[in-house]
């Protein structure tokens, strides 16, 4: 996309938030965290929805405000939605959530944090008291890939309540399909270090260049902080595997699949709470590596059964540099709570 200057471009301010919840975390995070907010030009942000842009593993809420080569950030993407008339003015709030371990599922966890706790209690107050925007019925959540899973875990767990509006961009769903082979491939690099994170994170956090290996590994330690941790262990990280024949561990399994969006919603209480959403946005590209449209595929097939109002698309791309996608979503979220 070539970059233009015609629109009328809002305001990104920082706050910074001294976090009660997320001190003493097992990983030793700062508990001092960064907000970025954009606020549409003219607006101060008053009497206007409020979105919360929750980004993808590896990334940290300013990712998404930052200087992009040959695109636009998530400010300028809205800037020129909204001048074109496509898209009602909105606050958007960019949460730094990164991690020792490289990302976050927006879960609370006795290893990563209360991150959850941290947006609803902490977060959210701080942004609507400032900019006196959001509040009750004009809250919007939206994110991609893990950022998706806290879309689908947020609005399962507090639609209504906390959340009027989420979109899910090919978010994190159908744990059996899309770990279960991402734990040999862990196994294998865990094996160069006698299967030890200690001795792995030794690694990763010296080592001048990493490969792929790494990545992906460093995102499966993630993922067991977030739902299986165990505080006796490094970093509260145990995976679900036996290390010699890559077995599942029932008794370990059993909690990843209790945040499993798929499994999530064959409870009652979960599909209420999507219901109360006045915009529930799914999508997903038909050749997502992480095989994500195929869960996604299953959700739209159980919330059609269960009678849930949503938004699902497919669309001809993978899981990479979907950023676009935001063109269909902002756009739904915010005219929902306008």
């Amino acid at each position: 996309m070539r970059r233009t200057c015609d629109a009328p471009r809002g305001i990104v301010d920082t706050l910074w938030i001294d976090s009660e919840l997320l001190k003493g975390n097992l990983l030793g995070d700062p508990a001092r965290r960064r907000v970025d907010v954009y606020v549409p030009a003219g607006a101060t942000g008053e009497g206007l929805p409020l979105l919360v842009d929750l980004v993808g593993f590896t990334g940290g809420g300013p990712v998404h405000t930052n200087w992009r080569n040959f695109g636009e950030n998530v400010p300028e993407r809205a800037d020129r939605l909204i001048a074109a008339g496509e898209m009602m003015p909105a606050v958007i709030a960019f949460p730094d959530c990164f991690t020792r371990l490289g990302g976050n599922q927006y879960v609370d966890s006795a290893a990563m944090g209360a991150w959850e706790s941290f947006l609803i209690t902490e977060m959210l107050p701080a942004v609507e008291t400032r900019y006196r925007c959001g509040g009750p019925g004009k809250r919007g959540v939206f994110g991609k890939s893990s950022g998706g899973y806290g879309a689908y875990s947020h609005a399962m767990r507090h639609g209504g309540s906390v959340w009027n509006a989420a979109a899910v961009h090919s978010g994190d769903v159908d744990f059996e399909l899309m770990y279960r082979a991402d734990f040999c491939n862990a196994l294998r690099t865990l094996a160069e270090y006698d299967f030890s994170v200690e001795a792995f994170m030794a690694h990763f956090e010296s080592a001048r260049k990493l490969k792929d290996d790494d990545w992906h590994t460093i995102m499966l330690l993630a993922q067991a902080a977030s739902f299986d941790p165990d505080p006796a262990c490094f970093l509260g990280v145990r995976l679900p595997v036996d290390t010699y024949t890559c077995a599942l561990i029932d008794e370990r399994w059993s909690n990843w699949l209790k945040a499993d969006p798929l499994l999530m919603a064959d409870r009652p209480e979960m599909l209420e709470n999507l219901k109360k959403l006045k915009c529930f946005y799914i999508d997903c590209g038909t050749q997502d590596q992480y095989n994500l449209v195929y869960g996604s595929r299953l959700m739209h097939r159980k919330l059609e059964a269960a009678g849930v109002p949503h938004h699902y698309e497919e669309f001809p791309d993978n899981h990479s540099a979907v950023d676009y996608r935001m063109d269909v979503s902002l756009p739904l979220l915010a005219k929902a709570l306008t």
